[in-house]
């Protein structure tokens, strides 16, 4: 096995511990957040609109954590697939050459 081909293994290996430990703390934090949430609204004993706000400011936090994740993870594809040369620009089909002028005699 070659150098390059070693460390493409060990770069493959390390986006795949990112990928897999980010989405874990999404998911750990998104899980807080509920679980503050519930416990709050059970706290509260029926008050309606103090329930709304924490369930307003719950349902936002993880939106909001879930989406910047996969945007910031989509963002990070991109640019390294663009960094490795696999962009957009390497997918496009080679265009054909000019073709030759028809010359023929006036």
């Amino acid at each position: 096995m070659s150098r390059d081909e070693a460390r493409a293994i060990r770069d493959t290996e390390l986006e795949k511990d990112r990928a897999r430990y980010g989405l874990l703390a999404v998911v750990v934090s998104n899980l807080a957040i509920a679980g503050v949430a519930i416990f709050g609204v059970w706290q509260l004993d029926g008050d309606k609109a103090v329930i709304v706000g924490i369930l307003t400011a719950a349902f936002t936090a993880v939106s909001s954590m879930t989406t910047a994740y996969l945007g910031i993870k989509a963002i990070s594809n991109t640019a390294r697939s663009i960094a490795l040369g696999d962009g957009p620009a390497r997918r496009l089909p080679e265009a054909a050459p000019p073709s030759a002028p028809d010359r023929r005699a006036p």
